[in-house]
């Protein structure tokens, strides 16, 4: 499958994780988290997400885009303003003519710790143990590497699922 590049989009910070994903088998490969200045305006943070995954693509060159999904927060402008850095972050993945996917939270987290209700130290925690990790990696950059993980596993699944419709009653079909 080869490099996944997972991100948990923020207007503030976005958590960036590459994985390679080969036979089954996830090893980490990159993780951070693009900082953006309290000073700067809206624009300005969108600009510098579009810009910074830019780089980490370029650098990377991964083969597939994993993001986290919206979730409804109680506060609509804050709804609003994750939704723009997510459409900035879509962007700098389709300008490298990535794939693009999108997880809900819940399932990033049921995918990687067991439980959609998880917190951000267990996701840390499985995060840290799934990927071999001497220490957990800060807590928006083991979201995006929760993202890669959870991509790969379902990727992985349908892989499975499809190989299985080829065969029925033991023949080929």
């Amino acid at each position: 499958m080869a490099l996944i590049l997972g991100v948990d989009p923020g207007s503030r910070k976005t958590g960036y994780g590459i994985i390679h994903q080969q036979a089954g088998r996830s090893t980490y490969v990159a993780s951070g988290v693009i900082r953006m200045g309290e000073l700067l305006s809206l624009p300005e943070r969108l600009k510098v997400i579009f810009d910074s995954l830019n780089e980490i693509i370029a650098l990377h060159m991964p083969a597939q885009f994993a993001i986290e999904q919206v979730f409804m927060a109680k506060n609509p402008s804050s709804a609003l303003k994750l939704g723009q850095a997510r459409g900035a972050a879509i962007v700098a993945a389709n300008f490298h003519n990535l794939p693009v996917f999108e997880y809900e939270a819940r399932k990033v987290k049921q995918s990687v710790v067991g439980t959609g209700a998880a917190d951000k130290s267990q996701v840390q925690h499985m995060v840290k143990t799934l990927l071999k990790l001497p220490v957990s990696p800060q807590e928006d950059a083991a979201d995006a590497l929760a993202v890669a993980i959870c991509h790969a596993n379902s990727h992985q699944l349908l892989v499975r699922m499809a190989s299985a419709r080829q065969f029925r009653r033991g023949r080929v079909v």
